[in-house]
């Protein structure tokens, strides 16, 4: 069987999409494509979320922030962009999805808006709510553990 010539093959966007959790939540590549999945069905409905063929095909998520590749079609980066943005929680984890940037190759994705590894974590015990508690810092950004969860502070709520 033969290829199809290059003018008749699809054309795809490359979105890249920067992923920030809680520290303690785990979340998996397959969990991020069903979300995205359902995501651009309930926006778009079938024949728009058929056409825009959203697909994530690079994922890595640790320590609370993380970053992936979503593949659509040209012509559908918009449609899959406000998808995106219609995501709010995986696997019932809170979390915050930001699209960095669009590119027309995976490796020009990587290079320009992806980049090396996230911000490093610090661990610090700080008073909030008048009591010692465990914090995750990154940056300016301070994750403090409550009794039952996270509640996000800056470095200025301490001082």
């Amino acid at each position: 069987m033969k290829h199809l010539p290059k003018h008749l093959r699809p054309r795809w966007r490359y979105l890249a999409v920067r992923i920030e959790t809680w520290p303690d939540a785990d979340v998996g590549r397959r969990a991020f494509q069903r979300e995205v999945w359902y995501a651009a069905q309930n926006l778009l409905g079938d024949p728009g979320s058929a056409d825009a063929g959203m697909t994530v095909i690079r994922f890595a998520h640790d320590d609370a922030t993380g970053h992936a590749i979503v593949r659509v079609r040209r012509g559908h980066a918009d449609d899959a962009r406000a998808a995106l943005a219609c995501i709010d929680a995986i696997d019932g984890q809170p979390v915050g999805l930001r699209v960095t940037g669009t590119s027309g190759t995976v490796r020009a994705c990587e290079e320009k808006y992806i980049g090396g590894p996230g911000e490093p974590f610090e661990q610090r015990h700080v008073v909030f709510e008048n009591a010692e508690r465990r914090a995750d810092a990154r940056g300016k950004r301070v994750d403090v553990r409550t009794d039952d969860a996270f509640a996000g502070a800056t470095d200025l709520d301490f001082r």
